[in-house]
């Protein structure tokens, strides 16, 4: 259960697009709009545990057309959402973002999220330690996953909104919202090369 503990741990805090668009939008927006976002990051990340654990998940991508389609819908949302972060309180987008996206918008990036999937697929499928009671397992593991999630996305919040709350100009801060909106960025283009080498 520890080892299982700790692989939740490391998958879900390396920067992936839910903790790089929770911290962007905290940095973008503030702690209280960025918290209802992260109530829909939650809402989607479990609905995507429950579409791994039934099985739901894998029927669903193993049709070809229908993974291009998430693929494309993936990377235009990451896009919107970096420019929505990129542009935050900010006066040079030809139209500014004037509000963080909310709790659909983050149940939407985890219905698309690759790592989502990828994340879930391996937790769940994976990390046995009650293999003779597999409901137990299943439950434990949701208790476990969701107890690590929550403080994890949270201090990423809080990170970012700590950077909405400095006293620095416009300049530094339309810096470090393009800086947060590149790191996604950067994390849908690793996502499109390794989709690429398959």
């Amino acid at each position: 259960m520890l080892t299982f503990a700790a692989a939740v741990f490391f998958l879900i805090i390396t920067p992936g697009p839910g903790v790089l668009t929770t911290a962007g939008v905290g940095s973008g927006f503030g702690f209280r709009p960025g918290l209802r976002y992260v109530v829909g990051l939650f809402i989607g990340t479990n609905l995507v545990a429950l579409g791994v654990i039934s099985g739901v998940a894998a029927v669903v991508l193993s049709v070809p057309a229908i993974r291009i389609v998430l693929a494309v819908a993936s990377v235009a949302y990451l896009c919107w959402l970096a420019a929505k972060i990129a542009f935050a309180g900010s006066k040079i987008a030809f139209s500014p973002a004037a509000t963080a996206p909310g709790i659909l918008g983050g149940v939407m990036l985890q219905a698309i999220n690759p790592k989502a999937y990828a994340v879930n697929t391996t937790l769940f499928a994976g990390f046995p330690f009650a293999p003779d009671n597999l409901v137990f397992e299943t439950i434990a593991k949701l208790v476990i996953v969701n107890a690590i999630w929550i403080p994890i996305h949270l201090g990423w919040l809080w990170a970012g909104a700590t950077l909405h709350r400095l006293n620095l100009s416009e300049a530094a801060h339309r810096r470090i919202n393009i800086a947060m909106a590149a790191s996604l960025l950067a994390v849908v283009a690793l996502a499109l090369y390794a989709s690429f080498l398959k």
